[in-house]
């Protein structure tokens, strides 16, 4: 039921952005943010990265867009292209659902610094599941706003 639950989110990211060019993509919700489609799914890949592979999988490895450990800079997707950000995003997906499917049980698990706690896959998908579905609410705005195209 998890991996369904995020799957579907994943998915509904997909769909959110699919048929518009990159300059659509970047296209951001209103000053000062730098919130757009595409900061979205560079953000998304940090997250799948961090929560899958550095904090169940315990990789030392820096994040994507930052090497210094900042969240925000996956956002500002000024000159970034959909290419580079959906490559990087699915292979996330990727090394996460190999983890997932590769763990004996949904108490494996992983510690994540930033809390100072020991967390369980299941905790792990839950959160994901709930950080893809508050995301694809703000792509549900960004979309329409692009084009008005509503609806998952």
């Amino acid at each position: 039921m998890l991996r369904g639950f995020l799957d579907f989110h994943r998915a509904t990211l997909a769909l959110k952005c699919e048929g518009l060019d990159d300059e659509q993509l970047r296209r951001r919700a209103g000053p000062p943010s730098t919130l757009s489609l595409l900061g979205l799914v560079r953000h998304l890949a940090e997250v799948e990265r961090t929560w899958f592979r550095r904090v169940i999988n315990g990789e030392d490895l820096p994040l994507v867009w930052s090497a210094d450990g900042d969240y925000q800079a996956a956002y500002d997707a000024t000159g970034a292209t959909s290419a580079e950000a959906f490559a990087a995003w699915q292979a996330e997906v990727e090394h996460s659902r190999r983890i997932e499917r590769a763990a004996e049980s949904l108490d494996v698990t992983g510690y994540q610094a930033r809390w100072g706690a020991e967390v369980s896959l299941r905790l792990v998908m839950l959160h994901l599941i709930h950080e893809y579905a508050r995301h694809n609410g703000h792509a549900d705005f960004l979309r329409e706003a692009i084009d008005g195209v509503v609806g998952a």
